[in-house]
């Protein structure tokens, strides 16, 4: 058994829980992940600095596990230096995100939709990381038991320059609407608590202006496609369960996550609808294995 091997089906058991097994481990390896990472290698050749990929994918379909696979196949493999960090730990603090519901919206109270990051601290963060002459910075954690920043003595610490890094979130790449597509309500919590759309308005704001600037520093797009939206739900449940598990702290009871999805509806719907405008799309299968990738 090769090391890749080994270090990949270490990183897999560590994933699986009593309620979530990984099937055709070595399966998946050699025929989807091998070949994406060949891809990425291929595109960091071409480059004379740090490449910056985009992962993105619904809430629960997988993209901090597919995250480390591409880490330690690219370290293995190819003897490349890769971080990756997700664009949920920039969000705004708990005060923050106190001050726009009151200046704003009460909607952005709750965390996850554009305009609930620190897009001036991220752009900046990867900006350094893209840069030739790159030292050390310090990456921030959220810390989303508590729903705030954690303190920095347990930020991420990159000393060491990248050559790749992979930034992964829900809405990474996604795309401003029409007027015309936000008129009409997504669902209940659009319908009775944004009655005057202006939790939309600015949601698809900071979409055409501060992100779409982050979002322009993307070498390559990939997208995590499930098989419909009611696994978002689904799997979200789990996520939560294994934040549980994990931190032994309290998480969201279903009914919350219910809602909680509510908020993620426009963008991951509309983002699934625009595929063709990502570089790389990975079809997950309900058992949440690969079943196939376009690229």
């Amino acid at each position: 058994m090769s090391n890749l091997t080994k270090r990949y089906l270490k990183f897999i058991k560590k994933q699986e829980t009593i309620g979530e097994k990984f099937y055709d481990k070595k399966k998946q390896l050699k025929n989807f992940y091998l070949p994406l990472c060949l891809k990425l290698f291929k595109i960091y050749k071409t480059k004379n600095r740090p490449i910056l990929i985009g992962l993105s994918g619904s809430q629960g379909s997988g993209k901090s596990t597919i995250s480390q696979i591409i880490k330690i196949i690219l370290n293995t493999n190819f003897n490349l230096n890769v971080i990756s960090f997700s664009i949920d730990d920039f969000y705004k603090t708990l005060f923050e995100r106190k001050k726009l519901s009151k200046s704003i919206h009460p909607l952005f109270m709750t965390r996850g939709v554009p305009g609930t990051h620190d897009s001036k601290m991220l752009y900046n963060t990867i900006k350094i990381l893209l840069n030739k002459n790159f030292h050390s910075i310090k990456i921030p954690k959220f810390d989303k038991s508590i729903d705030d920043r954690s303190k920095s003595k347990f930020w991420q610490k990159i000393k060491k320059k990248p050559d790749i890094i992979i930034f992964e979130g829900w809405c990474v790449g996604a795309k401003p609407q029409t007027f015309k597509e936000l008129k009409k309500p997504m669902n209940i919590l659009e319908k009775d608590e944004d009655t005057k759309l202006t939790w939309r308005k600015k949601v698809n704001n900071e979409l055409k202006t501060n992100y779409k600037k982050i979002f322009n520093l993307l070498d390559k797009k990939i997208y995590l496609k499930v098989p419909n939206f009611r696994f978002v739900l689904k799997w979200r449940l789990l996520q939560e369960k294994k934040l549980k598990f994990k931190f032994k702290k309290k998480v969201m009871t279903s009914n919350e996550i219910t809602r909680f999805i509510m908020f993620y509806e426009r963008l991951t719907k509309n983002m699934i609808k625009d595929l063709k405008k990502n570089d790389t799309v990975i079809m997950i299968d309900k058992n949440h294995k690969i079943k196939s990738i376009k690229f």
